[in-house]
């Protein structure tokens, strides 16, 4: 069985010590070669397969387990700046990734990690801004009088 979404949640809750969870079946992909297995996910938008420093990563190197899943303070920024109106609650998969990749060479990862009140500070200051008018979900000024 696969995860694709609410990976960090399910994480959470395990770590909290919560033994069983519900779960929605959305595809039975069982019968499909390996290969095909992961190309199908890609293509439907079911799977991220980036690392923490947003760069694209080969299947094999893919988590095979919540636990072995590495934390991306991007990610964490990304999630934040969403709670705090920096940008809506989009449907498009991963938007909080693809948040997290337009942030990554803007905010110093040193500051993300030491400073997070900082760098979420910067980060609602980014996601206002014109660059940032492509992403998913993006809520700034339009210039409209």
């Amino acid at each position: 069985h696969y995860i694709i979404d609410h990976h960090h949640l399910a994480l959470a809750l395990m770590e909290e010590g919560l033994k069983e969870m519900f779960v929605l079946p959305v595809a039975h992909l069982d019968r499909l070669p390996l290969e095909s297995f992961w190309t199908y996910l890609d293509n439907r938008g079911w799977m991220h397969p980036f690392d923490a420093k947003g760069r694209r990563c080969s299947y094999e190197e893919i988590p095979h387990s919540l636990r072995e899943m590495v934390d991306d303070p991007f990610r964490s920024l990304a999630g934040a700046l969403r709670g705090q109106g920096g940008y809506a609650k989009d449907t498009t998969p991963f938007s909080e990734f693809l948040w997290a990749d337009f942030l990554r060479p803007r905010i110093k990862r040193r500051l993300v990690n030491e400073d997070f009140g900082a760098a979420l500070r910067q980060a609602l200051k980014l996601a206002k801004s014109k660059d940032a008018n492509y992403l998913p979900g993006w809520c700034g000024p339009t210039g409209g009088a």
